[in-house]
């Protein structure tokens, strides 16, 4: 008897009825993806994607306060300084003295440039207070320790941040010396050549030149104030002193004060006098070199940075950790005390970075005009005192005898 044959396989298509939910469409139906409608370029690789993101705003929120206290202290640094007369030394040592610097703590641009570091230390100080609070109130979880710590590394380490203060403050004032000396042999010197300028040009042919070189050595000293000092306007400080020829001539040299030295050299060509004269006059200007050269290198060589990486690091981490180390015996006195330390310490690091570029410290503008007014008066005097000198000098020829004793 034969083996009953299976059924043929029925490969058709078919709907199934597992899922009643897909069993109720139509065996034709499809979805159909409409494309989205997009206004936008289509996307060229050829060219580079930025994809670079904006600044975040918590970093453009925190730079406010140190920005601002930046441009405070720069403006500070350009106003003008002044020599000092017999009422402003009487002002100076006054008595009163501290109470008018007291009072004018909020103009100071020291103090205002320590409003970031001080706010931010003494921030830190409130929140290590407040979290060793919560912590010894069981406010926080048992696993929070009590930030604390003992105090004999400070007082071993602490000696050592006082001579990096001081060292440091010692070496920024060796080069505001430097820079004030250097000023005084160009103010000196600046007046000693134009006296023997006066004294050595006599011809009346040579006048219009003598004017001229005296305006040269005049404009030396403000020419080297304006390139050493950021933001000053070398046109409008010279337009009194130099011709508009020269002053042209000036404006485009890339190192005005050498300029003024080539003026001075060739107007000393030009004089009729004798060369030992012009030798000892061309001898002067070895003193503008040596004074540009001293503040060059002040203003291109800082103290090592090193050293003021170190002092910027060391307060820093030492003011951070000041609350832990303080906790124990202070408590909430932290706070005020991370204050004091901060505002006292920082201070003195400020004074330092800021004595350390010498000249705007000194009062170059009045100097400048100092000498302008010297020269200009020995000018003007010239003949006055040639003429009172020639009278006494007749007079007292008149007095003499023939035998050459004085007359009764």
């Amino acid at each position: 008897m034969a083996a009953p044959q299976p059924p043929p396989l029925n490969l058709k298509p078919h709907r199934t009825t597992k899922f009643p939910f897909f069993s109720n469409f139509p065996p034709k139906a499809h979805l159909k993806l409409q494309p989205k409608p997009c206004s936008a370029k289509p996307h060229d690789s050829s060219q580079p994607q930025n994809h670079s993101p904006d600044p975040p705003v918590l970093n453009s929120i925190l730079r406010v306060i140190p920005d601002w206290a930046d441009r405070v202290k720069e403006q500070g640094m350009r106003r003008p300084r002044t020599l000092y007369n017999h009422k402003k030394w009487v002002e100076h040592r006054s008595s009163l003295r501290h109470i008018r610097h007291l009072l004018s703590s909020l103009s100071s641009r020291v103090i205002l440039s320590l409003i970031p570091p001080v706010t931010a230390f003494t921030a830190v100080a409130v929140f290590i207070a407040s979290y060793n609070t919560a912590v010894l109130m069981d406010l926080l979880p048992e696993f929070f320790p009590v930030l604390r710590a003992s105090s004999l590394p400070y007082q071993l380490t602490a000696p050592a941040l006082a001579l990096l203060l001081v060292f440091r403050t010692e070496a920024s004032y060796s080069r505001f010396q430097e820079g004030r000396q250097a000023w005084t042999k160009v103010i000196a010197e600046t007046n000693d050549f134009a006296r023997q300028v006066i004294a050595s040009v006599r011809s009346p042919t040579d006048s219009s030149l003598k004017k001229a070189l005296l305006s040269y050595i005049m404009a030396f000293p403000v020419a080297l104030k304006c390139h050493v000092i950021y933001g000053s306007d070398i046109g409008q400080d010279l337009s009194n002193l130099l011709e508009g020829d020269d002053l042209s001539v000036v404006l485009k040299s890339n190192h005005r004060p050498q300029c003024i030295i080539q003026f001075i050299t060739q107007s000393l060509r030009l004089l009729s006098i004798e060369e030992s004269k012009r030798d000892l006059l061309e001898s002067k200007i070895s003193c503008f070199h040596e004074g540009i050269s001293v503040c060059e290198q002040l203003m291109g060589i800082p103290i090592p940075l090193s050293y003021t990486r170190l002092t910027s690091r060391f307060l820093v981490l030492w003011h951070l950790t000041l609350p832990i180390i303080l906790w124990d015996d202070c408590h909430w006195i932290v706070v005020p005390a991370t204050f004091i330390s901060a505002a006292s310490l920082f201070c003195i690091e400020e004074v330092g970075v800021l004595i350390e570029e010498p000249f705007p410290m000194l009062a170059l503008d009045d100097l400048c005009n100092l000498v302008r007014l010297n020269i200009q008066q020995a000018l003007d005097t010239e003949g006055v005192i040639q003429e009172n000198l020639a009278a006494k000098r007749r007079r007292h020829t008149c007095n003499q005898s023939q035998n050459g004793w004085p007359g009764n």
